[in-house]
């Protein structure tokens, strides 16, 4: 039996970073569940802050230099993903959003979503449904029902007297674990298949460094 692979992209830009704290609780809490489903899991994690610069280079020229290709091809490959933001400005990030840019647009398509984000205070917890989730929504992707949102409270001293940051990964990750596992393996990507991260969607003048239209 193939391993379930999970992409995990945190957009996080500190380091160490709580967008990450977040990532890797909720990759966790995945794979206690699946495992509990007796599914092997592979957890794959992407960092966008180390491929910023690779990132804006892509969306300039349209090409990408191989640690972006394998990031994308991680992502694209899997069989669900954990995708996890800061807040700033009342949405995503300007990284996290540059990062679903470069992706086929039906790159995605029936992939299982589970979506986090973070912020300094609780009043950012509606970007989860009104900025992400339509994001995802839109890439014809489909995430699950619950999102988690942490905000600083959450790590501190006074985490306790709001709704357990802890409840609310482990009742995500179940219903993320229960999608993954209504969902057929992914099959492993082909290195060698343009389609891969290319996609069929990406035009040849884009190829060329955007000649195409926007």
């Amino acid at each position: 039996m193939s391993a379930r692979r999970i992409a995990v992209v945190s957009a996080g830009l500190s380091n160490p970073s709580s967008t990450r704290m977040l990532a890797d609780r909720l990759a966790a809490a995945t794979e206690r569940e699946l495992g509990a489903r007796g599914e092997e899991v592979r957890i794959d994690v992407v960092e966008l802050r180390d491929l910023a610069h690779d990132i804006t280079n892509d969306l300039l020229t349209g090409f990408a230099p191989p640690a972006l290709e394998t990031a994308v091809n991680t992502v694209i490959s899997a069989d669900g993903l954990i995708a996890v933001t800061p807040i700033f400005s009342t949405s995503y990030s300007g990284l996290f959003k540059s990062f679903i840019d470069i992706l086929d647009p039906d790159a995605l398509t029936g992939m299982p979503v589970l979506i986090g984000a973070n912020a300094g205070t609780p009043r950012h917890s509606l970007a989860l449904d009104y900025a992400i989730r339509p994001l995802f929504t839109y890439l014809h992707a489909e995430p699950v029902s619950t999102g988690v949102f942490a905000a600083s409270g959450d790590w501190g001293a006074q985490a306790d007297q709001i709704a357990p940051l802890a409840a609310r990964v482990e009742r995500a990750a179940r219903e993320f674990a229960d999608a993954v596992t209504r969902r057929a393996p992914a099959a492993v990507a082909d290195p060698f298949d343009p389609a891969g991260y290319l996609g069929e969607g990406r035009s040849f003048g884009h190829l060329l460094g955007g000649l195409a239209g926007e």
